[in-house]
């Protein structure tokens, strides 16, 4: 391997949208080039010990987060690991797997940034914060059509991890570079639309694109489906750029091509070449659907990947 890997973090509560936004960047990058990893596999307990014990997954003290530690250190030097499987159809603990890290690591999970040396390891840190009653929409769809639960075994699975969510996965944010929001738009606040809205906050702890001449003297040349406000997020300053589900191909052009000038790789998969493989979504009815909103997320993330392997390869360079 001609330089590290590049590490990116995923965090959010569960079924906050992490294995999505983790399989639409890994497509961009070339699923050839990223090794994805779920911190879910480092569960201490499976499901039924937790259930005895009166355990949630989401408390540090169910998981393996010293070998976690390892493995990310381990993975960041460019070395293989041997990764623990939960399986989340039987809540058991499948054969281990033998990882060699690929040009790129994708790592997701509910704990990623819970121990400092953990978050040493991340070249990009992200943290999905959905509204809470679209998350458990997202999570009632999810694990009853995929892990065998019904809707009142996960609605009383809300209710109980809610206090670990409060004190261990909420309080993750406050290391995240680039937090994301999807949201359901004004115009169906029944949270029906696959098309959300998204709010995108810009944490100053990592060089981002410079969207700021999007605004001219007087507002948003862009229209009203594109923002950029400046705001504050944990009592600190940050950009917020807001992009509406609604928002249409020739609006988002200008952001893209921001993206493109900068990471030129990045063109082939922007409007501007008239692709649209990304920001897919399948509707209710089977229908596929484009989210510009989640193409530009996975974009923007992507392009932080790309901008950290630039400078990675430079330092190496330098230490050569």
């Amino acid at each position: 391997m001609s330089s590290r890997p590049i590490i990116l973090g995923i965090v959010g509560d569960s079924a906050a949208g992490k294995t999505t936004l983790t399989r639409g960047i890994a497509q961009i990058l070339g699923e050839d080039q990223v090794t994805a990893i779920c911190t879910d596999d480092y569960h201490r307990y499976d499901r039924q010990q937790r259930k005895e014990m009166g355990i949630s997954a989401l408390h540090p003290d169910c998981n393996y987060l010293d070998i976690i530690e390892q493995h990310l250190q381990l993975l960041r030097e460019g070395k293989s690991i041997l990764k623990p499987i939960y399986n989340h159809s039987t809540g058991g603990f499948d054969a281990p797997e033998y990882i060699q890290p690929k040009k790129f690591v994708i790592v997701e999970g509910l704990l990623g940034y819970s121990t400092a040396a953990a978050r040493s390891c991340y070249d990009v840190m992200t943290y999905l914060a959905p509204p809470e009653k679209l998350r458990a929409n997202w999570k009632i769809k999810r694990d009853t059509r995929k892990r065998g639960y019904d809707e009142a075994q996960v609605l009383d699975q809300l209710r109980q991890r809610e206090p670990d969510s409060e004190a261990f996965i909420r309080p993750q944010r406050q290391w995240a570079d680039v937090i994301v929001s999807f949201y359901p738009p004004e115009r169906d606040p029944d949270q029906e639309s696959l098309l959300l809205d998204v709010r995108l906050v810009l944490r100053p702890t990592i060089p981002h694109p410079d969207f700021t001449h999007i605004l001219d003297d007087t507002g948003n040349h862009l229209g009203s489906s594109i923002r950029l406000v400046l705001d504050r997020d944990m009592g600190k300053p940050v950009d917020v750029l807001e992009v509406d589900g609604g928002a249409t191909a020739e609006q988002v052009q200008e952001l893209e091509r921001i993206l493109c000038s900068e990471i030129p790789y990045l063109g082939q998969f922007c409007s501007l070449e008239g692709n649209q493989d990304i920001g897919k979504l399948i509707g209710t009815t089977g229908e596929t659907l484009q989210s510009y909103p989640l193409a530009l997320t996975q974009l923007l993330i992507t392009y932080h990947m790309l901008k950290a392997d630039k400078v990675a390869k430079q330092l190496q360079g330098v230490l050569v």
